[in-house]
C-alpha cells in the first residue's frame, strides 16, 4: 500500500487537538507517540483516502456516542474536502443500527461543528 503523506494523513492535527489530549500526551508522551504510530499504521494499511477515513471514523463515533471525537473527525473530513451533505450521510447511516437518539445527537454535534466553520 502506498504510504500517505503527513498532509494527507487523517491523524490528529497538533494545532486543533483538545486541551485534554494535549495534557494527556504531555503527561504520558510515550503513550501519545504509540497512539500516533498505531493511527498512522492503520491509515496506511489500506487504500482509503483521508476524507473517506474521516467519514468512516464519524460513523464509528456515532455508534460509540463519542461527541468530542465526532467533532474532531467532522473537522478533519471537511479539511479533506468532505461536504456537509457527506458528513450528514455518514451520520445518518447509523439510524437503523445504533438508533434514532444517537443519530440525532451526532447530527446536532456535527451542526455545531459546521457553525464553527472549522
Amino acid at each position: 500500500m502506498a504510504e500517505r503523506s503527513e498532509t494527507d494523513r487523517a491523524s490528529v492535527d497538533p494545532i486543533k487537538v483538545p486541551g485534554t489530549y494535549k495534557e494527556f500526551v504531555k503527561r504520558f508522551p510515550a503513550l501519545g507517540r504509540a497512539h500516533e504510530s498505531i493511527a498512522g499504521a492503520v491509515e496506511d494499511a489500506g487504500p482509503l483516502d483521508a476524507k473517506t477515513l474521516a467519514l468512516v471514523k464519524i460513523g464509528i463515533c456515532v455508534g460509540a456516542g463519542l461527541e468530542s471525537a465526532l467533532r474532531s473527525h467532522v473537522r478533519r473530513a471537511m479539511q479533506h474536502g468532505a461536504t456537509p451533505a457527506e458528513v450528514e450521510q455518514a451520520i445518518l447511516l447509523g439510524m437503523n443500527t445504533v438508533g434514532f437518539p444517537r443519530t440525532v445527537a451526532a447530527w446536532s454535534w456535527a451542526q455545531e461543528q459546521f457553525k464553527r466553520g472549522e
